[in-house]
């Protein structure tokens, strides 16, 4: 999951549900409150500790922040250098998942569901095409990123990294992950905090009253957000950061062939093999979690 949110337009929560800890993972977050406030100041830790489900939540919260530190400098490295077949691993990820949660649940859906995932893929078509807004880097910015950016992270087939990115709010957070920013990073972590509790118990009431319509609009975003993966796209827009280098604020996807001719090498070989490869990581994590059921 860890990995999955330090990518644009891959979802952490896309990892949880194919991996059969999303319900699991929602009930623990949004049992954070004050019931186990309560518990706390009786000094029943044992008893707040279980209320939570501390074990679960620990160990899934070392394995993100182990992926964060880890990767966090190769993601960048990538994105820099090989940015085509990046992007091609993360279409085959984002693909595959995007059948597979869809597959598994649309025998159930009725006429109405399947309205549902209709309007998830247009609205990921059209925030994908959308131009993004530079935000000032400040706390209350950096702040308030995180807030979004980890509610998102909840949802399967929303890329809290995607929202970063349309925010203009990814690379200082890289660059604050990377450089070891510590009061940068401490608000980020602070904003995410806010966003994680409070959009958790949003969720899961509404899992709670209109389940199945809510995952068909997820499932449909995700199949959707494939527009902001797709490797070979056309700048439309760009903005200059606060280091003086261009950043791209809005793309369209075109052809191999077209961007062969405007842009340089498409690297069609070293793709496929990145397109390949996500799709077996998902159909091997998809076939794990269904041995384990």
């Amino acid at each position: 999951m860890g990995a999955a949110d330090l990518v644009p337009g891959v979802s952490g929560g896309t990892i949880a549900l194919i991996t059969g800890i999303y319900d699991r993972l929602i009930d623990a977050i949004s049992s954070v409150g004050w019931q186990a406030i309560k518990h706390l100041l009786s000094g029943e830790i044992k008893n707040a500790w279980m209320h939570i489900d501390g074990g679960f939540l620990l160990t899934v919260g070392a394995g993100i922040l182990s992926a964060v530190v880890a990767l966090a400098s190769l993601l960048s490295w990538l994105m820099l250098h090989y940015p085509l077949p990046l992007w091609s691993l993360f279409c085959g990820l984002v693909l595959a998942s995007s059948l597979y949660l869809f597959l598994d649940s649309c025998s159930a859906w009725s006429l109405r569901d399947y309205g549902f995932w209709v309007a998830g893929i247009g609205v990921a078509l059209v925030i994908g095409i959308m131009q993004a807004t530079q935000l000032p880097v400040s706390y209350g910015t950096v702040f308030l990123a995180g807030a979004i950016a980890i509610s998102a992270m909840l949802l399967p087939g929303i890329s809290g990294s995607f929202l970063l990115l349309l925010m203009g709010m990814y690379q200082p957070v890289i660059e604050a992950i990377v450089s070891a920013d510590i009061a940068t990073l401490a608000v980020f972590v602070a904003g995410c905090l806010v966003g994680l509790i409070g959009f958790s118990r949003l969720l899961k009431t509404l899992m709670r009253t209109a389940g199945r319509a809510t995952m068909a609009v997820l499932y449909g975003f995700l199949l959707g957000s494939m527009i902001t993966l797709w490797p070979w796209q056309r700048t439309v827009s760009t903005v200059v950061d606060r280091h003086g280098e261009l950043r791209i604020v809005q793309s369209l996807p075109v052809s191999p062939a077209h961007y062969a001719d405007t842009v340089g090498d498409p690297l069609l070989l070293l793709c496929a093999i990145a397109f390949i490869s996500g799709l077996i990581a998902v159909w091997f994590l998809s076939s794990h979690a269904r041995s384990g059921q």
